[in-house]
């Protein structure tokens, strides 16, 4: 019967910590993943919607701009998971591309910009705490990653035009590379 009901305790427990995970979204990511959902409609609404479809545009012109520009711009100013958004004014074609650059530049760039992923600022402080310990700049560690980051996160874009162009190929479907 004890492990019955030391089950069913453990099972109910499991409930609790999500509860407790729940609770913890409620008061600090989910409040700040709407005000700057907020903001960025409101940053929008000010520019203009054509304005910000003509910047994308020009984007979705060229490859450096589209996977280069528009996601560290994006990671920079709205941070980690607002940035992912501005694949909204891209061409349905260049949205997986955009996702997998955008999404990386949220964790290459918080070593010298924390503001963009503060969620995930541990493991780069656990990183820079083995180097002061040797002695080194962390700092250097930090533009460092960053630099990297700003090249290999194009790549990343970029490799992923060429396999979503080889899944349309394969499901039979077109995506559009109209902006609408």
């Amino acid at each position: 019967m004890k492990v019955i009901v030391n089950a069913a305790s453990g099972f109910m427990g499991l409930f609790d910590v999500g509860a407790q995970n729940l609770i913890g979204w409620v008061s600090t990511i989910v409040p700040k993943v709407l005000l700057l959902l907020i903001l960025m409609n409101t940053i929008i609404a000010l520019i203009g919607q054509d304005k910000i479809n003509k910047f994308a545009k020009v984007c979705s012109g060229n490859v450096i701009l589209a996977y280069g520009v528009l996601p560290f711009l994006s990671a920079f100013m709205l941070g980690n998971p607002m940035a992912l958004s501005m694949g909204k004014f891209l061409p349905e074609r260049m949205k997986p591309s955009y996702y997998a650059s955008a999404a990386y530049h949220c964790h290459t760039n918080s070593g010298i910009f924390p503001h963009i992923n503060a969620g995930e600022l541990f493991i780069y402080t656990g990183i820079a705490s083995g180097i002061q310990t040797l002695g080194l700049n962390e700092m250097d560690l930090a533009i460092r990653y960053l630099l990297v980051g700003l090249v290999m996160n194009f790549f990343a874009g970029w490799v992923t035009d060429f396999t979503t162009k080889i899944v349309m190929k394969q499901q039979g479907i077109e995506l559009s590379n109209e902006l609408k």
